[in-house]
């Protein structure tokens, strides 16, 4: 299995963090190395592909939190592994616990503060991102958790890029004319750096923010896209948790 880390993240010794790719050797068409039950692939294959990958960064199976992602601005607190319900962000404080974010060309966005010892991960699409979940995520953590922006450290996974994303103009409107460039009567939206400025708005310093240059779409071989593959794409998983 191939997965993705976080030269950042991982530096340090505490922190457990992977983001999965299409790649694993049995290979699996059309759905390669998918995370999601709801797309049409195996149940059985899915929750091995689900456990390799977390004992691959050193959780167990059963210590990962999902979240029913429904592309909302809903940001819940978990203290256990399993299924947690709708959201589209999630936090704890708790140790050997696994943040799950899934995806196939959204921003997916893990935060974690040494100091307050507490981590987040967020889903953040089109929809996600116009209802700001990541500075409303970040707003939660300075309010709930007394989290400095100057102790945050972020990591942004692969996710589709400008160049691939293109959208009409019901969704374009909703963004500032900095994300966009016209195509024709399309127009290209950059989510990913409307993310990433509301980390730098909310006071992170620069050096502590490390953003994925590949791009979901693009990749073919590594990575899955909705956009690309449709129906028969999977979904990618990634994972951030403490270690006691």
């Amino acid at each position: 299995m191939l997965f993705i880390r976080s030269n950042l993240l991982n530096g340090f010794s505490e922190l457990r963090f992977g983001f999965s790719t299409r790649f694993y050797l049995d290979n699996n068409p059309p759905y390669n190395f998918n995370m999601s039950f709801s797309v049409g692939d195996d149940d059985f294959t899915v929750r091995g592909n689900r456990t390799l990958l977390a004992e691959s960064i050193g959780l167990e199976a059963d210590q990962v939190a999902y979240q029913k992602q429904v592309h909302s601005d809903i940001i819940k607190y978990v203290d256990s592994g399993g299924t947690q319900g709708e959201s589209d962000a999630i936090i704890t404080d708790r140790p050997n616990i696994g943040l799950a974010i899934s995806s196939a060309d959204c921003s997916a966005v893990f935060i974690y503060n040494p100091v307050r010892r507490v981590i987040a991960g967020i889903h953040s699409g089109w929809r996600g991102t116009q209802k700001k979940i990541v500075a409303k995520t970040l707003t939660f953590l300075q309010d709930d958790f007394n989290c400095n922006p100057a102790d945050l450290f972020v990591y942004i996974a692969p996710s589709i890029s400008q160049a691939n994303y293109e959208v009409g103009q019901e969704v374009a409107g909703l963004f500032d004319e900095k994300y966009l460039i016209a195509k024709g009567d399309k127009f290209l939206l950059d989510v990913t750096t409307n993310n990433y400025d509301m980390l730098i708005e909310f006071g992170i310093p620069f050096a502590q923010i490390q953003r994925s240059n590949l791009c979901s779409y693009a990749n073919a071989n590594l990575l899955h896209s909705y956009r690309r593959n449709g129906i028969k794409s999977g979904r990618a998983l990634g994972i951030i948790g403490m270690i006691e």
